[in-house]
């Protein structure tokens, strides 16, 4: 089986390297998750927290692996509707990127709100109108600007968001680790979890976003290469940091834990009105970064349907000059806007899980079928998935389990969002079948 398409080869530079895949990887999984879910999973495992979220890391890490090993078979762009797509035919690729797509640009359009949300904290007027639309067009205009005109500036913010949204969380274990006793590293009174199937089930959401990078990979140097390695180690690091934090949270805020403390009480507590601030600068800077990844990444989801004729080929053109997806950078601009705006977003934010799992269950499922259609020269450079079968096998029965936690509404939007994404599908097959018909 062939993996390659002379399109993308003398249409995408390949721009991103592993520095650039890695901050896309950290930016995907590190959002405004970090800065609230603490709590919430405090008041559930107590000082336990730190090592839950150690066992999680260790749960989704089983699907990244996974992923790592399905992105080795391939050099182009589209990540999960590729693999999909490539596995079980256009139809389930349509249906697998569409909705993953609808996903994220509601994501876009949640994390834009709740950029005005943490820029009220400094100045009120960003949290009304017409403050909070300013924020939304300004956040949503530019990040798409910056796609428009290369896939280095999406880079170079993108990593500009990534130094400061982390550099005060790492500042804040430094100064939190001195209050780590042995009794909150290792606690000998153990806390009783009443509900941990759903404790784990908002814990895995801090983890998930990863798959972002993968959609890149026709503007990736080496991918092969790069995103298996950019995944794994940027997982792991991700893993350890969020342990970290979760124990100095711990461990600083003690007794006065409660389902209003967040991580801006903990740097109110290390470092007085100085540390606060810098902890709010780090959550505005963090949910900027996952929103800059997000424009960098997710418009390629389209353009990679557009290139195997599963959307009008409006999104699949490249701008000549800076040889980036304009149209399709455009469009998840103005959708995002627009949900953003209009508030909409929220329903689909509510369903943002399921879609997320509904997508990795097809990737996982497609990797012994893309893996049997390989030649024996593609398997022999892939990455190879330690003890085979295995590892995919637990993950696809995580994301199972996950995606049946989740409401009937969501099940019902879903169903909805799918409907109206095979209705475009089917618009643009019958154009193909009118241009075959002309010829």
């Amino acid at each position: 089986m062939s993996q390659e398409s002379t399109n993308n080869k003398k249409q995408l530079v390949r721009g991103i390297g592993i520095f650039g895949s890695a901050f896309l990887v950290l930016n995907g999984m590190i959002g405004a998750g970090i800065f609230a879910l603490p709590s919430a999973v405090a008041a559930q495992a107590g000082v336990l927290s730190p090592w839950l979220f150690l066992a999680v890391g260790v749960l989704i890490l089983t699907v990244v692996v996974t992923f790592a090993e399905l992105s080795s078979y391939f050099r182009i762009s589209g990540g999960p509707v590729l693999y999909a797509t490539r596995a079980f035919g256009p139809l389930v690729g349509f249906s697998t990127g569409w909705i993953y797509y609808v996903s994220r640009a509601a994501a876009v359009a949640a994390n834009s709100n709740a950029m005005a949300v943490y820029l009220a904290t400094i100045w009120p007027w960003f949290g009304i109108d017409p403050g909070r639309a300013v924020v939304i067009l300004v956040v949503c205009g530019g990040l798409t600007l910056v796609n428009i005109l290369g896939v280095k500036d999406g880079v170079r913010t993108l990593a500009v968001f990534t130094f400061f949204k982390v550099i005060p969380l790492l500042i804040m274990i430094v100064l939190g680790l001195q209050y780590v006793s042995p009794d909150v590293l290792f606690p000998e009174n153990m806390p009783t979890i009443d509900d941990l199937g759903g404790t784990t089930l908002l814990m895995i959401y801090a983890f998930v976003g990863f798959e972002t990078v993968l959609i890149t990979a026709g503007e990736t140097a080496k991918p092969k290469v790069t995103i298996p390695k950019a995944l794994i180690l940027t997982m792991i690091a991700t893993g350890l940091l969020y342990f970290l934090i979760v124990l100095v949270y711990v461990a600083v805020l003690g007794s006065e834990i409660n389902a209003n403390a967040t991580l801006v009480d903990v740097g109110r507590k290390l470092a007085g009105p100085i540390g606060a601030i810098a902890i709010t600068i780090a959550a505005i800077f963090s949910i900027g970064g996952n929103l800059s990844g997000t424009m960098l990444a997710v418009p390629r989801a389209t353009f990679s349907l557009a290139e195997h004729r599963l959307l009008p080929q409006w999104f699949g053109r490249v701008h000549k000059k800076f040889a980036t997806p304009a149209n399709s950078v455009m469009f998840l601009g103005a959708m995002s806007a627009a949900l953003a705006l209009s508030g909409s977003f929220v329903r689909l934010a509510i369903a943002s899980s399921l879609t997320r799992m509904l997508t990795y269950i097809v990737c996982i499922a497609a990797l012994p079928v893309i893996k049997g259609k390989a030649d024996h020269a593609t398997i022999a450079k892939a990455f190879k998935v330690p003890g085979g079968y295995t590892i995919p096998l637990v993950a696809f029965v995580l994301c199972l389990w996950l995606a049946s936690n989740s409401s009937t509404e969501s099940w019902q939007l879903v169903g909805i969002m799918l409907a109206v994404g095979l209705g475009l599908y089917w618009l643009e097959q019958m154009r193909i079948k009118k241009e075959h018909a002309a010829t």
